[in-house]
């Protein structure tokens, strides 16, 4: 019998002893954001059904939607044909994943040699955030 915690040593982490994550809208297939997570974030994650990331510039786990309220519940956790990648399939909360304000992070598109903001910011970040706004 496979122990539970035996899928945690088969994602490759990185010598920081984290591995990318991939989210992604369960129903549109859009993807929302990109972020990185370490043993316990994964671990978290699983066990709560709450998407929590390894946030890289606070050097602390960083549970999504904890300051927002814009909460990813997870649908489904997969791991990509190398083990190096994982990525998240989830139910974003309030329509809004990106601290811009956007239903996602991935909000500028090349255009003609430059970078443009094709989606409109949902809510304004100082209302998500205060006046502290990432």
């Amino acid at each position: 019998m496979q122990k539970m915690t035996d899928w945690l040593a088969e994602v490759k982490w990185t010598e920081d002893g984290l591995v990318p994550a991939i989210v992604q809208d369960h129903t549109s297939g859009r993807v929302l954001m990109f972020a990185w997570m370490d043993r316990a974030a994964l671990a978290e994650t699983a066990a709560s059904g709450r998407a929590v990331f390894w946030s890289r510039s606070r050097r602390s786990v960083w549970r999504k939607g904890e300051s927002s309220g814009h909460v990813q519940r997870v649908r489904e956790l997969w791991l990509d044909c190398d083990g190096d990648v994982v990525l998240l399939r989830v139910e974003q909360e309030g329509g809004i994943a990106c601290h811009t304000g956007r239903l996602s992070c991935f909000f500028r598109r090349l255009q003609d040699g430059r970078w443009e903001a094709i989606d409109p910011v949902l809510k304004d970040p100082a209302d998500i955030y205060g006046d502290s706004s990432r």
